[in-house]
């Protein structure tokens, strides 16, 4: 699980990806790990938010994209 991300464990989803990643933060934050595995917790954990932030950019431009031009400011009685 705490690997870095390769074309064979990158995730396949977001929610996947958020996961993983609320899992891997509740070990760290149990403070339990020793130094090499909080290591590469920590970089599987940046790999995995870069994963979501991208993931979420993406969806965040193909609604900007659905909602261009039509969101308009709603005016009562056709004003």
């Amino acid at each position: 699980m705490l690997q870095p991300m390769s074309k064979t464990n990158k995730p396949q989803t977001f929610e996947s990806a958020l996961a993983e990643l609320e899992e891997i933060v509740s070990e760290m934050e149990a403070g339990q790990l020793p130094l090499e595995k909080s290591l590469a917790a920590y970089k599987r954990g940046a790999e995995l938010m870069k994963f979501c932030q991208a993931a979420l950019q993406d969806a965040q431009s193909q609604v900007k994209i659905l909602e261009d031009g039509v969101l308009k400011n709603f005016s009562a009685a056709g004003q």
